[in-house]
């Protein structure tokens, strides 16, 4: 699959940072991949953080990407980082 502008959503923004939230079917891996949000390039800046819920289709999983770089209308951010991963109940 591809970004989906209309599963982006601002949460909260203030002091030049944006918190955003991102649902996508789309795996972590595939959503961490340079470019994949390239066509949010104009509103997305680095050091945004971005709470996702992925595969949402499939094994879903939730967690925080951080806008690490943003040059020339491509965007990059960092490796999901895993919230609520575990579940000993």
């Amino acid at each position: 699959m591809a970004y989906n502008s209309r599963d982006l959503s601002v949460l909260a923004y203030a002091n030049g940072f944006t918190l955003w939230h991102y649902t996508t079917a789309d795996a972590a891996a595939d959503v961490d991949t340079a470019g994949y949000f390239d066509t949010a390039a104009d509103m997305l800046r680095v050091g945004d953080m971005i709470f996702a819920n992925v595969d949402t289709g499939g094994t879903p999983a939730g967690g925080i990407f951080r806008v690490a770089s943003n040059a020339g209308g491509t965007v990059d951010v960092t490796d999901m980082t895993a919230v609520g991963s575990a579940n000993t109940d």
